[in-house]
């Protein structure tokens, strides 16, 4: 069985376009870098957040994570809800449901009190691209597969990407 080192791409990763990524060559621990893409979160046709001021966490084998700034976020939409999870590099996630739905599925989560390595997401919020209309710089985002994972899938990167059959190991 292989078996990731971080030193080199696995013989079955894709090889990148011009300008692709390829989530082979992300870090473990992940980093979050600065984007000045257009990023925009749809339900349906209502807007619930917008920004050219996202971060990225780039994790080795996953889609980019983008992270919104507070102030792009339309809270009056939004309501938090039970539930967490842990990560072991951001710390505790806490979850957003639609205003509207408010027993319906979590769409979104954020990290109130990151681990000091991440601290520059305090507050920001990601959202789930299978379950709301998220876009980067007008193109529709394809969600990560697997349905614990919120990596968002563009044309800027090429897999394959854990979630995927078989992709436990990772």
């Amino acid at each position: 069985m292989w078996q990731y080192t971080g030193k080199q791409r696995p013989p079955f990763a894709d090889e990148p376009g011009p300008d692709q990524e390829s989530v082979w060559d992300y870090p473990r621990p992940p980093a979050l870098v600065p984007c000045d893409a257009l990023v925009e979160v749809f339900d349906v046709s209502l807007l619930l957040a917008s920004t050219t001021c996202s971060l990225r966490i780039l994790e080795t084998a996953s889609p980019p994570t983008f992270y919104l700034p507070p102030d792009a976020v339309d809270w009056s939409q939004l309501v938090e809800v039970q539930g967490s999870s842990f990560c072991e590099w951001k710390g505790a996630a806490t979850y957003w449901s639609l205003a509207n739905d408010p027993g319906g599925p979590m769409v979104g989560w954020s990290y109130e009190q990151p681990s000091s390595s991440f601290a520059a997401i305090m507050g920001y919020t990601s959202f789930y691209p299978r379950l709301l209309k998220c876009h980067v710089d007008g193109e529709r985002v394809q969600p990560q597969p697997g349905g614990f994972y919120g990596g968002w899938i563009t044309s800027k990167v090429a897999g394959p990407f854990k979630g995927e059959p078989g992709t436990g190991h990772w």
